[in-house]
């Protein structure tokens, strides 16, 4: 398990037994109880649908024990805006593969050094891509749509 913090490109894990809202509420608890978080004014915990964070009762649950937390959810099968599992996809790159381990000790302690490079290395994701650059990626689109239109309502020649 993993939080991570997009402004400093720091990443906190957790080796847990099994997943579920007590593996996922330590970890909230391993982030919010360190600065600057502890005091911060908001801090945002950007999650997917998992069973151990979804709904208005995981809501409840992390606002109730730490009030600043903000528990926003990805929309269903948008977890590719979650900078976690952009963090995730480069360790099943450059971690897990290939999956040539002898115990699950190894595993953590390959995760745990990993992580701990990553964090002395890593700097936040710089976004390029702006609403300028949507806006013309859709105008390009819809040109290609109403071309292949065009194109797929000339009668073919026999």
């Amino acid at each position: 398990m993993a939080a991570y913090d997009v402004h400093q490109a720091r990443v906190f894990g957790r080796c847990e037994p099994t997943t579920g809202i007590v593996p996922f509420m330590n970890l909230v608890e391993q982030v919010m109880t360190q600065e600057p978080y502890a005091s911060a004014k908001r801090v945002f915990w950007i999650v997917d649908n998992g069973s151990s964070h979804q709904g208005k009762k995981a809501i409840d649950r992390l606002t109730s024990r730490f009030p600043n937390a903000v528990m926003v959810h990805t929309p269903v099968h948008a977890s590719w805006t979650n900078q976690i599992e952009i963090f995730f996809s480069i360790v099943q790159r450059k971690v897990v593969s290939p999956n040539d381990f002898t115990d699950l000790n190894e595993v953590r302690d390959r995760l745990r050094a990993f992580e701990d490079r990553y964090n002395a290395t890593a700097q936040p994701f710089q976004w390029r891509f702006t609403t300028s650059d949507l806006d013309d990626l859709l105008a390009r689109l819809d040109r290609n749509t109403a071309v292949r239109h065009e194109e797929s309502s000339i009668p073919q020649a026999m």
